[in-house]
């Protein structure tokens, strides 16, 4: 049901509650209390992203309890991706620049959807070439399947013409806030600047 029928409804059934919600909203926006304008799409209350356990590239396990205390930014991809992932990650490293002395509470994770190939020593040469802040994490194909399906991401093998095999993936970034909770999503494409603005909101 649309949002605009169900005011009307309220309306109808209670003109004084609705005047006074009225007064309430312009009384928080008065003092400064309005709800954060993110330039990604706000997806507060999705719940996306929790309840995986991967591989760091440092051989350690992670779990989204880990990253708690620190806006975390997650990505999907996979180190042979031609385009897309380093074009991210350098993106990404102009991010952390952006952030100054905010960065140290901020983490950058890359998760592998070719587990086959990127292994932590593969993944740990490739994610630190951008910043050394960075982490990249890999699990077995179930576990992969298991992360992307909390963050309802997409990813698929495709057979190339040399009889090798590349991965088509999502490339949004995820941010979660300080407690784990997810609260924006972003377009690849988005910018460094916006980027960092999120970031920063959700460190206030």
């Amino acid at each position: 049901m649309q949002l605009s029928t169900l005011f009307a409804q309220a309306f109808r059934r209670n003109l004084l509650v609705v005047l006074m919600a009225l007064c309430t909203v312009a009384t928080l926006t008065a003092c400064g209390e309005a709800t954060t304008a993110f330039k990604g799409s706000d997806i507060t209350g999705s719940h996306l992203g929790q309840k995986w356990s991967l591989t760091g590239m440092d051989g350690k396990t992670y779990t989204p309890k880990d990253f708690e205390g620190k806006v975390t930014l997650v990505l999907f991809g996979f180190t042979q991706c031609p385009d897309v992932c380093p074009t991210s990650l350098a993106e990404l490293t102009q991010v952390m620049k952006l952030l100054g002395d905010q960065a140290s509470r901020v983490q950058v994770l890359m998760i592998s959807v070719d587990p086959e190939r990127d292994t932590p020593d593969v993944l740990r040469a490739y994610v630190s070439g951008f910043d050394s802040r960075f982490l990249g994490l890999t699990g077995t194909p179930g576990q992969i399947k298991e992360v992307a399906s909390a963050f309802k991401a997409y990813y698929a093998r495709a057979a190339t013409v040399n009889g090798n095999y590349n991965m088509d993936h999502s490339a949004n970034f995820y941010l979660l806030d300080t407690k784990g909770e997810s609260r924006v999503l972003l377009a690849n494409n988005t910018g460094a600047e916006n980027i960092a603005h999120d970031i920063r909101a959700l460190l206030r």
